[in-house]
């Protein structure tokens, strides 16, 4: 095999990360701190539909660092967020959900933070668990969120064992 073979692999896993990061949609923003050079201080807001779970949004708000470093995507965004999830349409699931993992995570420093978005499943109460945390690779972050999303009882929540 040709050594630019597995190149491109990884390239199309990378790419497919990306637009799962790319599914969010912003929502609004306002201005907290005033810049003269770069964009302001912000706290934005972004919806995230929930890729294995049709009927359910989540809103995460988060602060957005500006700045020189902001504008050139250097600036180390803050860890606290607030997360609300709700459902917006029928609730139906795609395909069975693991008792607990990802749906979202977006890079908020260059290189060693990340915002990230869990989903848990209760199953005695016919709940998802939506829970948000801003994580560092060296440290992590007590800074957290979390929002429930009830689950109708005709409706069973299918648990990947």
């Amino acid at each position: 095999m040709k050594p630019h073979c597995h190149i491109l692999p990884a390239l199309a896993l990378a790419l497919a990360a990306a637009a799962v990061a790319a599914h969010a949609e912003q929502i609004g923003e306002v201005d907290t701190v005033f810049k003269l050079i770069g964009p302001d201080h912000k706290i934005v807001v972004d919806a995230h539909d929930d890729p294995k779970v049709t009927g359910v949004t989540c809103y995460v708000s988060r602060a957005k660092t500006g700045g020189i470093k902001g504008a050139l995507g250097v600036a180390e965004d803050r860890s606290e967020a607030s997360i609300a999830c709700r459902q917006v349409g029928p609730i139906a699931f795609r395909e069975p959900v693991k008792p607990q993992e990802e749906m979202f995570s977006e890079r908020t420093s260059f290189i060693f933070k990340r915002l990230q978005v869990v989903r848990m499943v209760d199953p005695q109460r016919n709940v998802l668990v939506y829970l948000t945390y801003s994580d560092r690779v060296i440290e992590g972050s007590p800074q957290n969120s979390v929002t429930v999303v009830p689950v109708d009882r005709a409706t069973p929540i299918p648990v990947k064992r």
